[in-house]
């Protein structure tokens, strides 16, 4: 079920990414662009925006260039080509090829951790999809860290949450320099008279019954009477609890399967 869910959820989050990419790409210092100017080859060039988020082109030498979008760009290149008198009629033509500037880090548990360009508007569920999807080991609550108006803030977003309900109130648009980082998933362990002991994720509204079940169930000497679980009080020392199968499982939680009596 949780992989259905994961598949779903990784499926709307594509869908949203033709939709994001139809707005402007706004330049900024590091990205990489080639220019040219119909008529007049001599003018193409590739450069890099400077940390001054500068360029430096031809004839015209440094032309401020960051916080535009490309459009407005070539429009600012041709004017001041015109301007200054070498040429009538300016047709430039301005292609990114290297997006730097505008880039978010998708780190944690996703199938493609890395740093990913934001051309255009760009949200979170693009992000996570462009990065492959939460893993299977993944958490469903990530969190984002932004920077804006040099404050630096972490939201914290129940991503299938949110997806189940249709709320997308907390898919937030991102910048360049956000971070998206998902955790592992909290698990609990199982350990004792059971076919597969080990460590396992906590789903939501996981009872000890269902921990049982993803520990493979009992052994043939296993009894379902008797479990207990090791579970950290508030100060964080161990204590032990009588476990019943409807018991609700907590994250850490050891549940330990006795042998039989009989």
């Amino acid at each position: 079920m949780k992989r259905l869910i994961h598949g779903v959820m990784a499926a709307l989050m594509a869908l949203t990414i033709g939709i994001a990419g139809a707005a402007e790409v706004l330049l900024g210092p590091g990205d990489v662009v080639r220019l040219s100017v119909y008529g007049s080859p001599d003018l193409s060039i590739e450069t890099r925006v400077s940390e001054g988020g500068t360029i430096t082109f031809p004839l015209l030498g440094q032309v401020a260039v960051a916080g535009l979008s490309v459009a407005s760009a070539e429009k600012k290149i041709g004017g001041l080509l015109e301007s200054g008198g070498y040429l009538k009629k300016a047709q430039v033509n301005m292609i990114v090829t290297t997006l730097a500037s505008q880039q978010v880090s998708v780190l944690g548990q996703v199938n493609r951790p890395g740093r990913y360009p934001v051309e255009g508007k760009r949200s979170v569920l693009d992000m996570l999809a462009m990065a492959g999807g939460i893993a299977a080991e993944g958490s469903d609550t990530i969190s984002l860290i932004r920077k804006r108006n040099g404050q630096i803030t972490k939201e914290t977003i129940d991503v299938i949450q949110m997806v189940r309900s249709g709320a997308l109130d907390k898919d937030y648009e991102v910048a360049g320099s956000d971070v998206i980082y998902v955790e592992r998933a909290p698990r609990f362990y199982i350990v004792g008279e059971v076919q597969r002991p080990g460590a396992f994720r906590v789903e939501r509204q996981m009872t000890v019954l269902q921990a049982l079940s993803a520990g493979g169930g009992l052994t043939p000497r296993g009894s379902n009477r008797g479990m207990r679980i090791t579970r950290k009080d508030a100060g964080g020392n161990p204590v032990m609890i009588d476990a019943k199968a409807d018991d609700l499982v907590q994250v850490d939680d050891v549940i330990t399967v006795r042998e039989s009596w009989f």
